[in-house]
């Protein structure tokens, strides 16, 4: 199993801190560095100064959001991180939410499956550098009746085939990344569950594509805190944890909130969910269980994260990605430095 890094957004005060983190995973030997971006930062300026300062660690997209760019633009953008970075770019896509792609984009948030396959159709299609036409339900190209032509890429990738992951939480959306992507970027993974909540729409996704598992990157993150008192480092994550169970989305849709169903949580949730968009937090907070953060999250000593570890190796994590917490960098920095000692003492390095 491998190691990766999410550095999440760029920015609150962090920027300097984030990259001489990517720069220690890089010189740690992690083997991927994340960034994210919602309405903040945004992922394809962090991951190009990521890239520059760094000599062997990818870095890649967690995710770029499909309503925020045409798929021509990713593929452009990919092409171009990619040469920039000596074949070091990985592309992670995600349809966002509702609220973002609405509210910030413009882009009506429907029909998200059928939208995100079209949308690989045309990146694969334009980073292999064909001539680029496309008759689907959300993209034709070119236009019909119009002066535009069918465009190849100018742009040369250092590499043949940039990996594609998609951002997948409902059983629907993992089945089709299964079958269309080279990797799924999960989010509130427990290794207990993962078969049932993953693996399982995975594989069958992977079938109906007459593929296997095998060379399918399952890549989670996981906040990692280290320290004896697993019950206090698990209630820094309670803010967070209500935050996605309960604030991302609304009463009618939020992925992370029937995530946590599917987990066995479904009282607990709808309580998180109530209280969070009735505006109390810190009552959301307080509802979330112990169990829930444990599980979804590497907490306490070295010993305890490598069994843990070792518990997401044979469900069929590949990557495990880390977001150490810390306020300063030399807590992160320690994070990181767990992360690969826990690696090495669950024999999986």
């Amino acid at each position: 199993m491998r190691l990766g890094i999410n550095l999440g957004y760029w920015g609150a005060g962090m920027d300097g801190d984030n990259l001489a983190v990517a720069q220690e995973a890089d010189r740690l030997g992690y083997d991927v560095c994340w960034a994210a971006e919602a309405y903040g930062s945004d992922g394809p300026t962090v991951l190009s100064w990521v890239a520059a300062k760094t000599e062997r660690i990818d870095v890649g997209s967690a995710i770029f959001q499909i309503p925020a760019r045409a798929p021509a633009m990713t593929a452009m953008t990919a092409a171009t991180l990619d040469s920039l970075s000596g074949g070091r770019f990985r592309l992670g896509l995600g349809v966002s939410g509702p609220q973002v792609s609405e509210g910030w984009y413009g882009v009506k948030f429907d029909k998200p499956l059928s939208r995100t396959r079209e949308y690989v159709e045309i990146v694969r299609k334009a980073m292999s550098r064909e001539r680029l036409s496309y008759e689907g339900e959300h993209w034709t190209l070119p236009l019909p009746g119009g002066p535009g032509k069918p465009i190849k890429l100018t742009v040369h990738p250092q590499r043949e085939h940039i990996p594609l992951y998609i951002a997948a939480i409902g059983p629907k959306n993992l089945e089709q990344t299964g079958e269309i992507a080279d990797g799924a970027l999960l989010i509130f993974p427990s290794a207990e569950h993962l078969e049932s909540t993953a693996i399982s729409p995975l594989r069958a996704g992977r079938e109906k594509a007459g593929l296997t598992m095998e060379g399918f990157d399952v890549c989670p993150t996981l906040p990692l805190a280290v320290g004896d008192d697993v019950e206090a480092l698990a209630d820094t994550f309670r803010p967070y944890t209500a935050l996605y169970v309960g604030g991302m989305g609304s009463f009618k849709q939020n992925f992370y909130n029937k995530l946590a169903q599917r987990m066995g949580y479904e009282k607990e949730a709808a309580e998180i969910q109530k209280k969070y968009l009735g505006g109390d937090k810190n009552g959301a907070a307080a509802a979330v269980p112990h169990e829930l953060i444990d599980r979804t999250t590497l907490l306490g000593s070295v010993e305890r994260i490598a069994d843990r570890m070792q518990a997401y190796a044979a469900a069929g994590v590949t990557t495990l990605t880390l977001a150490p917490a810390g306020f300063t960098l030399d807590e992160r920095v320690a994070g990181l430095r767990a992360g690969t000692e826990a690696l090495e003492r669950a024999g999986l390095a």
